[in-house]
């Protein structure tokens, strides 16, 4: 059961049009309390090649979007992509995301300017000396002590060549800048573990230094008390991490997945095993 915040965002969609704009080339195009914009990496597509894609969005001070597990309360930006034959988007990259919320609702998820990269495969068969348009659909979700949903369309043109494609200057920094805001693999000689016990999780992490400030991010929901304190306790060589568990899980959960971060621009990606030490 999702919190009671659902049915303010019910009755805003009774009172707020959903907004149907669209842009081309780039442009950016209007969200509630913001906008849009759709970027590209490169300054053409190569055929068999992969090339990344941005979509930034531009927010008035003190309202949000969703990370992947929204929180408490909320949901993600959903995206309907509209591509030729031969090309076909992955998986959105997303930011590491911060706390927001009050006391007792905690949502995760992103103020001001966020972007989120989309890999784009082509295949090799994609003809070459052509433009193609790529286009998507978006559904996102803005709020502050409201929700609003908005729609948009955004799209581009690009050319499709066999030679090697060249960076388009003009967004090479702010690709730059949102992999560097990514969740990172966890270095090789890290090592995690998770006790699972009747009302909490212990996430143990050996860094090789000892640190004492941690903030974890679930991947899932309902499984973590989203509001509850994280109790960080510097160990010899790292730290313990004690996560309260919702009382909306209802069964065990084998592994324990998320964003453990450190500090800003220091976040990384774990999935571990859990033990339950109520089990001999």
């Amino acid at each position: 059961m999702r919190n009671p915040i659902h049915d303010v965002r019910l009755f805003s969609y009774s009172i707020v049009a959903l907004i149907l704009l669209s842009a081309a080339g780039g442009s950016a195009a209007p969200i509630p309390h913001g906008a849009v914009d759709f970027v590209t990496e490169n300054l053409w597509i190569v055929p068999g090649r992969q090339a990344y894609f941005g979509l930034i969005f531009q927010l008035e001070k003190g309202w949000h979007i969703y990370w992947a597990n929204p929180g408490d309360s909320g949901e993600p930006p959903s995206i309907v992509w509209h591509f030729p034959a031969g090309l076909s988007a992955g998986d959105i990259e997303w930011p590491a995301p911060r706390r927001l919320g009050s006391s007792t609702v905690v949502d995760f998820g992103y103020e001001d300017r966020v972007m989120l990269l989309v890999p784009v495969r082509s295949a090799s068969t994609l003809s070459t000396n052509q433009t193609v348009k790529l286009g998507a659909e978006l559904r996102v979700l803005v709020c502050r002590e409201i929700c609003i949903p908005g729609k948009t369309q955004v799209a581009m043109s690009l050319p499709v060549k066999s030679s090697p494609s060249q960076m388009d200057a003009r967004n090479s920094e702010l690709f730059a800048l949102a992999r560097n805001s990514l969740p990172q693999k966890a270095p090789r000689d890290w090592e995690f573990s998770v006790r699972g016990q009747k009302d909490s999780f212990v996430l143990t992490a050996k860094l090789g230094r000892k640190l004492a400030t941690a903030t974890f991010f679930p991947l899932e929901e309902s499984q973590v008390d989203n509001a509850a304190a994280q109790s960080v306790v510097p160990v010899p060589g790292g730290l313990q991490l004690t996560l309260r568990k919702s009382d909306q899980l209802l069964k065990p959960i084998d592994r324990l997945k998320g964003v453990l971060e450190f500090s800003a621009n220091q976040a990384y990606v774990i999935d571990v095993p859990i033990r339950d030490d109520r089990i001999p």
